[in-house]
């Protein structure tokens, strides 16, 4: 079991968890994510390390309640404790200088984003980032990303914070003023289907995380199948990050309304 050390909302239904667990916190690198199991009969949810730390060996969670399952990760409070966190699991970001990335994270998909970003600017790259929302109260970890990033571009549905607009209107005014090398995409996957288009047409390499789709997080249930480059992938064993130009994402978008 795995006791929770501390608690914040980041919104009604977002709720950031750090959580003992020495072991996955010295193993895990970006990219990787776990498995949470809530109580004895609980489902299995898969949910990406949003941060880690070696000497207090714990890692954080950022959760969104949707869900039952969720729902009671979420209402759990410090010294509670969640039933199986395993991991880490699934293949790691390669993190290496590329030279400009420009990482773009829509909602609670910036929790995810938030170790990449970090490792590529140590990594010695200049990071753009991009953080959107539908307003202004779902924007999260804007402090630490900007502690991590050259630039910080927020954009917002209904304008209540930084600029109006989609992702994809402030990805554009950034590729078009300079040379991009690379696009880090994770949030939402329409939101990601978006971004791949856009960075497709420009001819930019791009990555995206196609975690949202997983369930049991181990190859066995099939149902994060998805078609990458004309073949089927298992996003939790073959991903959860792929190259966003060679996924099929009409396919996914389908899937996961079947969920």
């Amino acid at each position: 079991m795995n006791r929770i050390l501390e608690k914040e909302h980041f919104s009604e239904k977002v709720v950031k968890l750090v959580v003992e667990a020495p072991m996955i916190a010295r193993a895990r690198k970006p990219g990787h994510f776990v498995i949470v199991i809530p109580n004895e009969k609980g489902e299995r949810i898969p949910l990406t390390i949003a941060d880690a730390d070696i000497n207090k060996g714990t890692i954080t969670l950022v959760i969104q309640a949707i869900g039952p399952s969720t729902t009671e990760i979420c209402a759990k409070q410090p010294g509670e404790y969640l039933h199986d966190v395993v991991g880490p699991l699934g293949r790691a970001t390669d993190i290496r200088n590329y030279g400009t990335v420009v990482c773009c994270g829509g909602g609670v998909g910036v929790a995810p984003l938030l170790p990449i970003l970090r490792a590529m600017k140590a990594a010695g790259n200049k990071v753009i980032s991009i953080l959107a929302a539908r307003t202004k109260d779902l924007i999260i970890l804007e402090e630490q990303v900007r502690e991590s990033s050259d630039e910080v571009i927020i954009m917002t549905d209904d304008g209540s914070y930084g600029n109006k607009g989609l992702v994809t209107n402030g990805l554009e005014e950034v590729i078009n003023r300079e040379k991009v090398d690379l696009v880090c995409t994770i949030g939402p996957a329409i939101m990601m289907k978006f971004v791949s288009l856009l960075t497709a047409r420009y001819d930019v390499p791009t990555i995206c995380s196609l975690n949202t789709i997983m369930v049991d997080g181990t190859g066995m249930c099939g149902a994060c199948r998805v078609t990458v480059g004309g073949k089927m992938r298992f996003v939790c064993v073959d991903g959860p990050e792929f190259d966003a130009h060679q996924v099929d994402f009409d396919e996914m978008l389908m899937r996961l309304r079947s969920y």
